[in-house]
Order: structure tokens, then sequence, then C-alpha cells
């Protein structure tokens, strides 16, 4: 299983934030390597709600079913990807004492031994974490040009 963190500073309200994460289909609005989302439940929040996620990595494919599994309304979402990568991943909100937001990414995957396990893990770790710390970024800018509301 590979650890991987990223955090980043939001200019805005901790719950401005949560708004724009608590849906997980407005997640592909910042997230680059999510091409696609599709709710799998009738609820689109909170524990319960399942997802498929189409991942695109360069030329690199693969549909990540996902599952919430922690909740804290307007701090913690938690998920459990159940599909080619398994694992867990957790968004965690926190205040600053300027008034914005410092969002934290932590994920715990594992990719299947047949498509490498630990060293693929170890190869993915420098691009996945370049990723996501973009990804984040993307969301501050949101707030930072209007377009998260």
């Amino acid at each position: 299983m590979a650890h991987f963190r990223s955090s980043v500073s939001i200019d805005a309200p901790r719950a401005l934030v949560w708004e724009v994460i608590a849906d997980v289909r407005r997640h592909s609005d910042w997230m680059a390597d999510a091409a696609e989302i599709r709710l799998t439940s009738v609820q689109a929040t909170g524990v319960g709600t399942t997802f498929e996620c189409e991942t695109r990595v360069g030329p690199l494919r693969t549909l990540d079913r996902m599952a919430v599994t922690d909740w804290e309304e307007g701090r913690l979402m938690g998920v459990e990807h159940r599909g080619l990568v398994t694992g867990v991943g957790r968004f965690r909100l926190e205040d600053q004492s300027n008034g914005g937001t410092i969002f934290f990414w932590d994920e715990d995957l594992s990719f299947p031994w047949w498509l490498g396990g630990r060293s693929t893990a170890a190869l993915a770790r420098p691009l996945l974490a370049l990723i996501w710390q973009r990804n984040l970024r993307r969301l501050a800018d949101m707030f930072k040009d209007g377009s998260a509301c």
C-alpha cells in the first residue's frame, strides 16, 4: 500500500469549500484526471453514496468504483476505492486563522499484483502526488476566479 498526502490553502471559508466538494459529481470540475463521474446511488452526498469515476492519466484509463464511507458535515469525506486500484481516500478541511481553509487530501492505495503491486505504487507515487497537488491548486483557483460558486 502506498500513502499519498497533499494539501493546499484556499482563500475561502470552510463552509464554502465544503459546498463545492460535498457533491462528488462536482469533483471533475477541479480534478483533471477525473474525466467523468457517475452516481450509482440515489443519494449524492453522505455515507452510502456510491459512484464511478472514469480516471485518465495520460493514455492510461481506469474505472474507479467508490463508496463514501466517512462523513463529517463541513469537515471530512472518506471514500473506499473498489476498482482496479483499491484503498481509501480522505478529504479533510480545517479553518485557518485568516478565514481561509486548509484542504488535506490523503490516499492509501494498493495496486494489483499483476500490475506490479508495490513496485507500481512506488513508480506512481511522484506522478500521482504531482497530479493531486495540481488538482488542489485548480480547486483553490476556482475560489479566486469565482467559478466555485
